[in-house]
């Protein structure tokens, strides 16, 4: 820029010489600064331009290359906790089919004692946090919302136990592909998400998988049990209505664990969860209780499938915070494949050989889905600002990784965002 502002000043030096140069100066002054002018604006805006390069921008180019996001620690994270939610999912159903042949179906009250055990465990962290005027004033300003997201998390535990009563584990668990299309289209046109051709393709592939599962299930007729179809086909549409529940909670979930506290989430989710869970069973399962069978398998059945479903929901946010809802959705596909391991021993369940085949698929779909992403991947969030600004500072955040390298450059003058260590994350 400092070339471009000599000129006009040599220019006006050099004619001030003489009358005929002032004359000459003056008639050629207004196109000569018009002509500054326009070469300050061009300069000024390239200038702009490389300062919209964010920190966040800076951050994701640490690495480059399609792969990119495949050497970074976070990928892997994200692969394995991705299994730990489908194991734990999948436990959950077992013990949803164990109790269902205990001839014990209690599709709302077996879920309340989950929601119970969250708002034991995170609303009094929460009210420690923020005091008793702080989480009354939260509740006031933000209930509401948690209240639509508790009730599609209950409906969706809802009909998806439901659903066990009428057909198999496996059946039940197919029909949650389903939960991917709501997520995606919900995060596109609320969310502002925009799906890469890989990401697209990876959930294509990885649906394709499940197809092949459902082909395989139905072309052999395995793993129906003694269901009739009329029944199936029932317990199949409770399982697609509730998969549609948890494609809305999952969206929204992402949204506020990116946005607030996990601690504070789960909190108030449980807690209106609770309330709308206890009526709902006090409604539904009065007949449902008074007919189910105690005795001490049940007991033990229900406190497996709390603490493990208590399980899944604690370690959720974290993958909805370093990836996203859809990614989370086709983790969970491959729950299936954990439940034939746990079924070929408890149910009797065979294996078909196009399983292998849609294994792998699924496999491939969830690698490809990562293909061309950047160091922060998905972490990084459309609705959240450029530079993250409008989300909080969390564990696993894409925020936390900013803050912890731009703090960490300032106490290395010498260092950048782009030097290795600056881009560490602090636990929170």
């Amino acid at each position: 820029m400092s070339e471009f502002s000599k000129t006009p000043v040599d220019v006006q030096i050099s004619v001030d010489s003489s009358d005929n140069g002032r004359a000459t100066a003056a008639a050629e002054s207004p196109q000569k600064q018009v002509s500054a002018a326009g070469l300050q604006d061009a300069t000024s805006h390239q200038a702009d331009s490389a300062s919209e390069e964010v920190p966040a921008d800076q951050l994701d180019k640490k690495k480059s290359g399609f792969l990119a996001y495949f050497r970074t620690k976070e990928f892997y994270i994200i692969l394995v906790l991705g299994q730990i939610l489908a194991i734990t999912n999948t436990a959950t159903s077992t013990f949803s089919t164990l109790l269902n042949e205990e001839k014990t179906s209690i599709p709302a009250f077996q879920t309340f004692f989950n929601y119970v055990l969250l708002n034991l465990i995170f609303t009094p962290y929460t009210i420690y946090h923020y005091g008793i005027k702080g989480w009354f004033r939260m509740v006031f300003s933000h209930g509401w919302k948690y209240i639509i997201l508790a009730f599609c998390d209950v409906e969706g535990n809802y009909f998806i136990v439901l659903a066990y009563r009428y057909t198999t584990m496996l059946s039940a668990q197919l029909i949650n592909f389903w939960a991917i299309a709501v997520v995606v289209v919900v995060s596109f046109i609320f969310l502002r998400v925009r799906y890469h051709i890989t990401q697209v393709l990876g959930i294509l592939v990885c649906i394709g998988g499940m197809g092949v599962l459902i082909a395989s299930d139905h072309i052999t007729g395995t793993n129906g049990g003694d269901i009739s179809r009329g029944n199936q086909v029932k317990g199949d549409l409770f399982a697609l209505l509730g998969a549609t529940f948890y494609g809305l909670t999952n969206t929204g979930e992402e949204y506020f664990v990116s946005t607030r506290p996990v601690y504070e989430v789960l909190g108030q989710m449980s807690f209106w969860a609770m309330i709308i869970n206890g009526a709902q069973a006090g409604i539904f399962d009065r007949d449902s209780f008074r007919t189910a069978h105690w005795n001490s398998a049940v007991g033990g059945y229900l406190t497996g499938y709390t603490l493990c479903l208590a399980l899944f929901y604690c370690l959720a946010p974290m993958l909805f915070r370093l990836s996203s809802a859809a990614f989370f959705n086709i983790s969970l596909l491959t729950m299936n494949f954990w439940g034939v391991i746990i079924g070929i021993e408890v149910f009797n369940y065979s294996v078909h050989w196009m399983y292998p085949i849609a294994f792998v698929l699924i496999i491939i779909g969830q690698l490809i889905y990562f293909l061309g992403r950047r160091v922060l991947g998905e972490a990084r969030k459309p609705w959240l600002g450029k530079n993250q600004e409008r989300g909080v500072s969390g564990l696993f955040t894409a925020k936390k990784k900013i803050d912890s390298a731009i703090a960490n450059a300032s106490v290395n003058p010498n260092s950048s965002l782009d030097d290795p260590r600056t881009t560490g994350t602090s636990a929170v």
